[in-house]
């Protein structure tokens, strides 16, 4: 199926690894040009040249997203380059452990910079292209947001935020044609899952642990399964498809585990 993605430009906030690297070369192979905008031009140039190797094209902007000035700064240099935006993908964030019971006023407001405004800050500087474009918004969110995780109050929060903005953006955007969904992420190996699996004293045995709770084959998901989604999504065969909250995760979050 030809998913309608050739040429088109498409930012992707932490576009450079885990799940944001996936969907940026799941993009590059369907012949969109994925904009990766990231904390390290190291990073993000390691993707840019895989991408490139592979017969692919993306960009990269170098850019802290939890300042304001440099998100705007961002979508203009892919502005200045190419002209427009098609899409948008809000990836970026960490689960930070700002917890309830030890964290801080200043660690969870540091952990909602990081993990939830520049969504806001990035769709908002990119709409006016969007418009235009009749482009689409995806937002990458996590099961915190639904289930709870424990000692995780600012991520898990973020996350809430995440699933709100997508409801509240399909319906405002309604009047520009302009689709907004989110895929929620369980248990995904990313390299910083596996720096997580690693702290314990048995990985191989906690790790066991989790994916006898992952119902669809006992595994985790895998960031090349969200980049395909990402890309249906963000493509105009998905073009009925808005305000979703599209679990992407072998139905851990939702499926009985008493199986």
């Amino acid at each position: 199926m030809d998913l309608g993605l050739k040429d088109k430009v498409i930012i992707v906030t932490g576009g450079a690894k885990g799940i944001g690297a996936g969907i940026s070369k799941v993009l590059a192979a369907e012949g969109a040009i994925p904009c990766i905008i990231g904390r390290k031009s190291t990073d993000n140039l390691i993707v840019v040249d895989e991408i490139a190797q592979a017969g692919g094209r993306a960009f990269e902007v170098q850019a802290e997203l939890t300042d304001p000035e440099q998100c705007r700064a961002s979508v203009e240099a892919v502005i200045a380059k190419f002209g427009r935006i098609d899409g948008v993908v809000n990836n970026a964030g960490v689960n930070d452990g700002v917890g309830l019971e030890n964290g801080t006023y200043e660690g969870f407001m540091a952990s909602l910079h990081k993990n939830l405004i520049h969504y806001y800050l990035i769709v908002q500087n990119a709409l006016p292209e969007l418009k235009k474009s009749k482009g689409a918004i995806l937002n990458i969110g996590s099961k915190t947001g639904e289930t709870g995780q424990g000692g995780t109050s600012a991520y898990a929060a973020s996350n809430g935020g995440r699933n709100a903005l997508t409801r509240e953006w399909a319906l405002e955007l309604l009047p520009y044609h302009i689709r907004v969904n989110c895929i929620v992420v369980a248990e995904c190996w990313t390299p910083l899952y596996k720096d997580w699996i690693s702290t314990f004293d048995n990985p191989d045995e906690k790790l066991h642990h989790i994916e006898k709770n992952i119902p669809l084959e006992q595994r985790m998901t895998t960031t090349e399964e969200i980049g395909n989604t990402a890309a249906f999504l963000l493509s105009p065969r998905s073009s009925h498809t808005t305000g979703q909250l599209i679990h992407v995760d072998g139905g851990y979050v939702h499926l009985d585990r008493a199986l």
